[in-house]
């Protein structure tokens, strides 16, 4: 297929080979998305909104280039290609949060073909606090819950609740140079902590943080009395003080946050597990080498089950985004006698 002919692909042309398969073949729905690892997130959530009429092929915005990225998947390839037959499925970002306050929060939520994570990423998902035990036991094969990974994340979100607020109140202003993105993320990273004592580490975040305040409300004086409002708007969106990670960068809370606990968790959790391995040998060298190779060989990094993880449904942010869908393909789903392919709402009143 030639350049010219893929750049005019669009729902239109989706929808007019849709019509021309036999009835008894599923229409197809064409989902792009950022990149190459959020193929495997979207295949997981669009496949559960599949039936024996209805399929999703979820790719990259461009099969001419290597462009990539959520500018690409929801405008510098597709523009206004985005229809009943074609949706773009993006990370929220800040942009969930800035409620149209911005070009790009603004194209992202009055798109109705455009779907978001809600959340600030997919890696947000991957790190949803009660899974990430079970992430652990992936890794190791050890079932030791050695770790509060739930109040670990609690307790980060509340150090981090009131810099957040004012980040996203200055980014919602378009002030980005006086509170930075990776300025929040230096001040919020997590050393790799004593999973014995994790309150020290987090009272160092907590200094930080608390400095980075006292700085603002001195520096940013036009936003006094301001912030209140704004807090009970992000508690609306789904926001609150104890689920604040969800919001933060995705590749921030995975590298320097979760990490930070579940490197030295996991690796306590194999030193364990070893152990017992050598207590059950009995003293036989032949088969404690064996035992310990069939264990080494059945571990995985632990960062690559985080990529894996799915056991985040019952998060509260994916819940709204299994709503979003739904509520897509209702407005859009509306069969035709002849043809069984989706008309978008202005088509049902002809």
């Amino acid at each position: 297929m030639s350049k010219r002919l893929i750049s005019n692909i669009s729902s239109a042309y989706i929808e007019a080979a849709n019509r021309l398969r036999p009835k008894v073949k599923k229409r197809k729905i064409v989902a792009y998305v950022e990149s190459y690892e959020d193929i495997f997130f979207w295949r997981n959530v669009l496949g559960e909104f599949e039936d024996d009429q209805t399929a999703f092929e979820v790719m990259l915005p461009s099969r001419t280039n290597l462009n990539r990225g959520k500018k690409t998947a929801m405008k510098n390839q597709l523009g206004n290609a985005l229809g009943k037959c074609m949706i773009a499925c993006v990370d929220a970002d800040l942009d969930y949060l800035l409620q149209r306050q911005t070009p790009s929060s603004k194209w992202m939520l009055d798109n109705p073909y455009v779907v978001h994570t809600y959340a600030y990423s997919i890696e947000s998902y991957q790190c949803y606090a009660p899974s990430l035990h079970n992430v652990c036991v992936m890794a190791t094969l050890n079932d030791r819950n050695l770790f509060n990974f739930e109040e670990y994340l609690r307790q980060y979100s509340e150090i981090v609740y009131e810099l957040f607020v004012w980040l996203v109140w200055l980014h919602r202003r378009g002030r980005y140079n006086e509170f930075p993105l990776t300025s929040f993320n230096n001040i919020t990273a997590m050393e790799q902590l004593n999973v014995f004592k994790p309150e020290e580490s987090l009272e160092k975040v907590r200094k930080s943080v608390n400095r980075k305040l006292a700085w603002l409300q001195q520096h940013v004086k036009d936003a006094k009395g301001k912030l209140t409002a704004l807090k009970q708007e992000l508690a609306d969106l789904g926001m609150k003080k104890d689920n604040v990670y969800l919001f933060i960068q995705g590749h921030h809370l995975m590298e320097n946050v979760v990490d930070a606990a579940m490197t030295p968790v996991c690796t306590l959790l194999r030193r364990q597990r070893e152990k017992e391995i050598k207590l059950l040998s009995n003293n036989n060298a032949q088969q404690l080498a064996n035992e310990l190779a069939a264990y080494a060989h059945s571990q995985f990094q632990p960062a690559q089950m985080l990529r894996r993880n799915t056991q985040y449904k019952e998060c509260e942010t994916y819940q709204m985004l299994r709503t979003h869908i739904q509520n897509l393909l209702k407005t859009t789903r509306v069969f035709d006698n002849k043809y069984p392919y989706f008309t978008s709402p202005s088509d049902e009143s002809r």
